[in-house]
């Protein structure tokens, strides 16, 4: 994305510095990454980042009114329908793809968004040893917003944590000991000083939870929630406590924004960076050119039952009574922007939001890849893909 950054990594990098990068993020994470780290960073021109950006902060704003706040409330199953909704999500993540307009210019088109947290921690390590082992220049920035280390570490503290000790809050998961996603519980816990548990550990005493800490029953008064729905349905998991229960405890990231921002947000949004998108028990005529599409479900994650170039009995095999939970959405084609030693790659960009007092972008998360979509099984035994970080020139 910017030459001379481009060339002069690409012309600097060997595989032994590629593996020393792997063992020190193992290192720095307490555990092997179970997931494959892209062998170089990005660079990206900062006014394309601010440009992402302000275009999800635009976004997100559209979806904070009282109608599609009416609108969604039917998105929200009643089983997990928790009380004492936040007036807007603490963590917002927003994807998108970068493709050329009639004018050659790259241009950000939504992916999608998710009222819900990503890897605050892991991706600020992943960052920081790109920088160390690659020797990136010190004027490279990966934090947004003006933010440094100190203050996004303290920005991150008071949303996690809020006004509690860390033993009164935890990190929720489903199974937090074989998630892809456990270098970032591990990372969490070393940060803030709070403990990882599993959803079927906590237990509730009246209104009130609890957890085991090094033998002791102390009470939860605040939860970082990682458990993503989805799977808790997939596994038909048996809980000691219900969601829907007048609980007290506080949400850092209350559940409900999982179900309110996510792809049933997609087809409310007016924006030139938004693909044209429907809820496909809505879809009146099939596109003539429906192997331009996509149909996703609403609610899974990692592209689960993602159809890529769907045809019309691919939508017959969809049951009546199941097609409000998918969208159809125009499929874009991403362009390979990234030159590697393997030609030219794919960057999906994710920016993170913390909305505390006002909505801010914090960071950013990377995927690389040159597969049909960007997910891990699309871009198998392939290499200079995956996990990544974006870094930006300072002013």
């Amino acid at each position: 994305m910017i030459p001379s950054l481009r060339q002069q990594f690409n012309t600097n990098f060997t595989t032994e510095k590629y593996k020393t990068f792997q063992k020190r993020m193992a290192e720095r994470c307490g555990m092997a990454i179970p997931f494959r780290l892209c062998e170089t960073p990005c660079f990206f021109p900062k006014e394309l980042l601010e440009q992402m950006a302000q275009y999800g902060k635009e976004l997100i704003n559209q979806l904070k009114g009282l109608e599609y706040r009416k609108a969604s409330f039917e998105s929200i199953p009643p089983e997990f329908n928790v009380p004492n909704e936040s007036p807007h999500p603490l963590f917002v993540q927003v994807d998108f793809g970068l493709v050329r307009d009639g004018a050659g210019k790259l241009q950000p088109k939504l992916v999608e968004l998710q009222g819900f947290p990503s890897l605050y921690a892991y991706q600020a390590m992943l960052s920081q040893v790109y920088g160390e082992v690659f020797g990136l220049d010190t004027k490279l920035e990966y934090l947004l917003s003006g933010l440094d280390w100190d203050g996004y570490k303290k920005l991150l503290g008071r949303a996690i944590l809020g006004e509690h000790a860390p033993e009164n809050v935890v990190l929720m998961e489903i199974d937090p000991q074989h998630q892809k996603t456990r270098p970032d519980f591990l990372l969490t816990e070393n940060l803030l000083g709070i403990k990882t548990v599993a959803i079927t550990d906590i237990k509730q005493v009246g209104g009130y939870l609890f957890y085991q800490n090094a033998g002791k029953r102390t009470p939860i008064k605040r939860i970082y929630n990682r458990a993503i729905v989805d799977e808790l349905v997939r596994k038909d998991l048996k809980l000691s406590f219900h969601l829907t229960d007048e609980l007290s405890v506080e949400w850092a990231g209350h559940p409900n924004w999982y179900f309110r921002m996510s792809k049933f947000s997609l087809p409310y949004l007016h924006h030139e960076c938004v693909p044209e998108t429907m809820f496909l028990d809505r879809v009146d005529h099939i596109p003539k050119d429906l192997d331009q599409y996509v149909v996703k479900p609403l609610f899974s994650f990692a592209g689960l039952g993602v159809l890529m170039n769907p045809t019309k009995d691919d939508l017959a095999q969809i049951p009546r009574d199941k097609r409000s939970q998918y969208i159809l959405q125009k499929r874009m084609n991403f362009e390979p922007v990234i030159e590697t030693p393997h030609g030219g790659t794919k960057a999906e960009v994710r920016v993170m939001y913390i909305w505390l007092e006002e909505l801010l972008p914090v960071m950013t998360i990377i995927r690389m890849g040159r597969g049909l979509m960007m997910g891990v099984d699309h871009n198998k035994n392939m290499e200079w893909v995956g996990s990544s970080a974006g870094f930006y020139p300072k002013s």
